[in-house]
């Protein structure tokens, strides 16, 4: 097999994809549907002529990613930011989920028979109803993190944690209907057992895991390279695997468990437990959730095929604006106004239920179920639209809605309800060395001039980790910590490395001799394993790996 065209062909992807999602800050327009947009245009249909009706292997490619992509949105959520609204986000996430499936089903049984004489059955409108019940974490977490969409009122919290555990219900409901599509064994006995196992053996594994998880981070401390993350990657494929084990063993379908809820859980509970090398992890999964949903959201627009929408283009117009106009609030109103739940924070919740990529997995795993023959319209094609029309339509203007409701919180950003928060925090740490010809030596910290924006957080002495006071006296030695607010004008300099060689002419030069262009800096120097902070009268020698820093326009750095 030739593989290379299929490398150039995800390499031109993947660069097409991060320069659009560049352009949809500036269009404020949801990057999810541009990445869509450009599988819809290397699709069948489009520039590029692929033919591609893989439907497995989009199934399996999109529920690896969303592994992830779920893991991470466990992970990063702040379980003490989001515990007043716990029990909205559990009702929200069982009760809501069933009463939209069901009330959905209905509508959308009324749309094809009353409008468009279908012929649809209540089994296929309800497994309709079903695969769209669940809210999507890729698609909310993509909004609120992209947006810095910081509401009030623990509002962003719950939004996460309702589409990060709502999947079960949904899966539940889908498997069943498209079990009782394709035969008539299934009852209601098949429904409570597929129910019990979804969540119990999910959420048992979920939290077993996640145990093991913690205990094996503290106890073992991972010091080679990136161990730990490697580590948790692990975990979060075994969280999602182990509890659909049963259903292999046993050979009976509906004995499984939620792999999606297991590995949500999972996140939580590593994310929330203080772990070293969090910011290590978070940084990575950054980086590895984002090509995910480019994976995911390109795949789908690739397998989808334009010229064959028109025909449920319509009705799933009307599909989605009975979920969102009228499904959607009432389920939330009638669920979180007991909660005493402002009405501005209903409007926004409402509004926010965007559906994703896991509605269109579910619908294909449906197909794959009951197969497509018995249904009287293409259940991919239809809830393909209602979610490009979701991400396309509440996406864009939940911003809006959300300032028009006065729910934007101005004093904090919305990262402080992920536990990767110290990455956009502005703060940053160093490390000064008190060495005999510091001043700062033998004073105390109380009498030392330090800048107010600077607080010395830890002393390391002699293998002794002390939290200082003003009172604290620095000893030569000593290896202060402090804090202080990033510097936020990075876009404007760049550092590269140079290595001395040889023959290179800064050989036995001090730095103060060098003849540096206007602009420039040696910033940092390496030498044997060690960094250096340069000074005037640092001596460079050979084998140095100087890092030079580069102002770009001296005038825009802040």
């Amino acid at each position: 097999m030739n593989y290379l065209p299929v490398l150039l062909l995800i390499g031109v992807v993947i660069l097409i994809c991060i320069f659009v999602g560049r352009l949809s800050e500036k269009l404020k327009i949801p990057s999810l549907i541009l990445f869509i947009g450009i599988g819809l245009l290397f699709g069948e249909d489009g520039i590029g002529n692929i033919s591609f009706d893989n439907y497995d292997f989009v199934e399996v490619a999109c529920s690896i990613c969303l592994i992830f992509i779920i893991f991470y949105g466990g992970f990063g959520t702040n379980f003490k930011a989001a515990r007043p609204v716990l029990g909205q986000a559990t009702v929200l996430s069982m009760a809501g989920t069933a009463l939209t499936a069901g009330a959905l089903g209905a509508g959308v049984y009324l749309i094809m028979n009353g409008v468009f004489g279908a012929g649809a059955g209540w089994l296929e409108c309800m497994l309709t109803g079903s695969v769209l019940a669940s809210t999507d974490a890729a698609s909310v977490f993509n909004i609120l993190r992209s947006r810095r969409l910081n509401l009030k009122y623990n509002t962003a919290s719950l939004l996460e944690m309702e589409s990060g555990s709502n999947d079960p219900m949904s899966y539940m409901l889908t498997i069943l209907f498209a079990s009782l599509l394709s035969s008539s064994s299934y009852g209601a006995s098949d429904a409570v057992i597929l129910l019990v196992c979804q969540l119990g053996i999910g959420a048992a594994v979920g939290v077993a895991l996640g145990f093991a998880s913690v205990f094996v981070l503290k106890k073992l401390p991972m010091t080679v390279g990136q161990g730990g993350t490697i580590f948790l990657l692990a975990i979060a494929i075994l969280a999602f695997a182990l509890p659909q084990i049963p259903s292999l063993a046993s050979g009976y379908a509906m004995v499984a468990g939620n792999g999606y809820l297991a590995v949500y859980i999972c996140g939580i509970m590593t994310g929330n437990s203080g772990i070293g090398r969090k910011r290590e992890f978070s940084k990575f999964c950054d980086s590895l959730t984002g090509i995910a949903q480019m994976m995911i959201f390109f795949l789908l627009g690739l397998l989808a095929t334009p010229s064959k929408l028109p025909e449920v283009m319509l009705p799933a117009h009307l599909v989605f604006v009975v979920l969102t106009v009228a499904v959607r609030p009432l389920v939330v109103s009638a669920l979180l106004l007991p909660f005493r739940v402002r009405l501005n924070k209903v409007l926004v919740v409402s509004w926010a239920g965007l559906r994703g990529v896991a509605s269109i997995v579910f619908a294909i795993t449906a197909t794959g179920i009951a197969g497509s023959g018995g249904m009287p319209y293409n259940l991919f094609n239809l809830v393909f639209c209602v979610v490009v029309l979701s991400i396309v339509v509440q996406g864009t203007l939940l911003p809006v809605i959300s300032r028009r409701a006065d729910m934007i919180d101005t004093s904090g950003t919305v990262m402080r309800t992920f536990n990767d928060y110290e990455e956009d925090s502005g703060i940053g740490f160093t490390r000064l060395t008190a060495d005999e010809n510091n001043p700062w030596c033998g004073h105390a910290l109380r009498d030392i001039s330090i800048p107010k924006d600077i607080l010395i957080l830890l002393i390391l002495r002699r293998g002794e980790a002390i939290v200082p006071s003003g009172s604290t006296v620095v000893e030569t030695g000593d290896v202060l910590v402090a804090a202080a607010p990033e510097f936020k004008g990075k876009d404007d300099f760049s550092m590269y490395e140079q290595v001395v060689g040889r023959k290179h002419k800064w050989i036995g030069k001090r730095l103060r001799d060098l003849s540096l262009p206007s602009g420039t800096l040696v910033a940092a120097i390496r030498r044997g394993g060690e960094a250096l902070v340069p000074r005037g009268d640092t001596i460079i020698r050979e084998n140095d790996t100087i890092a030079v820093l580069r102002i770009k326009d001296v005038a825009s750095v802040e």
